[in-house]
């Protein structure tokens, strides 16, 4: 399935790195509405399911809709598409606003959900069953004050480096838990000669904004009202805690810890470079995981992740992308609604759990407790579930926050290349997100 879809720059992200997953254009229409589930003659209920409509997430959630009618005969469910990104966007909006939405619909959760003023728009659920069994941080992110809209599909993913197991047990290297000891997990490495410390592949430009993008936990460990100031703009990247995020990435390239080729690698040569161990380490979402499995499977559990390591041990949290979610809007009413009900309940049981395990695997633990782990995930995944059993993690900024500038892509590039220094870039960055702030008449800007 598709990840949950970054913001321009940012959840976009998730989408590059499974290369599987391309993003393409197509009109709204039902996908293989009558396979599976019986002759729908005999449905007493018919309900819709609308879905972003890149080929990997449509299988993916037809596969979901056929399981669902195999158990419940008495329901169908035509599955029906419409573009992602900002066209997306969009028609939901559009839909919503003119009560021609699906009967159910996946969409984003955080901030993108509230633009759609579900208080008015969305059905809450509440009072589902399955409520109980999802984690406090999610319920933050699907939540208004006046009620609980959205039930997960899919597993998480963390911004965060990404490194060779294989590389530290070499050199006898410890995980890090402070940005001091990760440099010098970075300068023993260096000096071994024989192994590239840091990964960087700025050909494919939106890989640079790692270190900024996946360090937005240790700034809410150290700030946890940053997000709100942000938004209201009265805090900014060119100060601390948020300029860390681009003196880290200043600091590594100064020292030397960077691929040599790292302005003309792709992220396939990150890939290829940290699987094989020709790279020690590569700040990066863990959704690179699918293209590990896929290129180099005999490699996958050389490959783990720790958080981008705060200054403080205590600051040091996982930046984490929360999956999309199933909505029923208000129009959804009668017979329809209760299938509706019942349909996202059966996604989240065991059986259904199953199949988003088996058919999209996932790059990161769930975020209820029905949806288990497979035993047998990649080290990368194992890796993660510690800081989510003791609740060591926050969301990315974007689920709290609108704001998300289209030029961080091109500026982490400049300080990644020593062009711009990490206080210009910062700098640089905070007029870019002041035009977006402006666009979307945010007061205080």
């Amino acid at each position: 399935m598709s990840p949950a879809r970054l913001r321009p720059g940012v959840r976009a992200l998730a989408v590059t790195a499974l290369a599987a997953l391309a993003i393409t254009g197509c009109s709204v229409g039902s996908v293989g509405g009558d396979s599976g589930g019986g002759d729908a003659s005999a449905s007493s209920t018919e309900i819709s399911y609308l879905v972003g409509n890149d080929l990997t997430n449509t299988k993916f959630q037809q596969a979901l809709v056929d399981g669902f009618m195999k158990a419940n005969p008495d329901i169908k469910v035509t599955l029906e598409t419409q573009p992602t990104g900002t066209e997306g966007d969009n028609l939901t909006k559009t839909k919503l606003s003119t009560g021609e939405m699906s009967d159910v619909f996946n969409y984003n959760d955080g901030s993108l959900l509230q633009a759609l003023s579900p208080d008015t728009t969305l059905t809450p659920l509440d009072d589902q069953p399955w409520v109980k069994d999802l984690t406090p941080l999610f319920k933050t992110v699907v939540s208004t004050s006046k009620g609980l809209y959205g039930a997960p599909l899919g597993g998480t993913q963390a911004g965060a480096m990404l490194y060779n197991k294989k590389v530290y047990a070499d050199l006898d290297l410890k995980v890090p838990t402070t940005w001091s000891e990760f440099m010098s997990n970075n300068a023993k490495i260096k000096d071994a000669g024989k192994v590239t410390p840091i990964i960087q592949t700025y050909a494919t430009d939106w890989t640079a904004q790692l270190f900024v993008l996946g360090d937005f936990a240790n700034v809410a460990a150290q700030d946890p009202e940053w997000s709100t100031k942000y938004t209201e703009g009265k805090a900014k990247y060119v100060d601390q805690p948020a300029l860390q995020g681009f003196a880290n990435q200043q600091a590594t390239f100064e020292a030397g810890y960077f691929n040599k080729n790292f302005a003309s690698a792709t992220y396939d040569d990150g890939i290829k470079m940290l699987a094989t161990g020709m790279g020690a380490h590569y700040p990066m979402l863990t959704s690179a995981v699918s293209a590990i499995t896929a290129n180099y499977p005999d490699n996958l559990d050389d490959v783990g992740v720790f958080p981008i390591p705060a200054q403080k041990a205590e600051d040091t949290r996982l930046t984490v992308w929360m999956p999309n979610a199933l909505y029923i809007p208000k129009t959804t009413e009668g017979a329809k609604l209760e299938a509706a009900k019942k349909f996202i309940t059966w996604v989240n049981s065991t059986e259904g759990c199953d199949i988003q395990a088996k058919l999209s695997p996932p790059s990161g633990p769930y975020v209820i407790s029905t949806c288990k782990l497979p035993s047998d995930v990649p080290a990368l995944v194992k890796d993660m579930q510690p800081y989510f059993d003791k609740e060591n993690y926050s969301t990315a900024l974007e689920f709290t926050s609108p704001i998300k500038g289209p030029a961080l892509p091109a500026i982490t590039v400049q300080v990644g290349s020593g062009i711009s220094s990490a206080d210009a870039g910062a700098k640089l960055y905070d007029e870019d997100v002041k035009k977006q702030a402006q666009q979307l008449n945010l007061p205080g800007w």
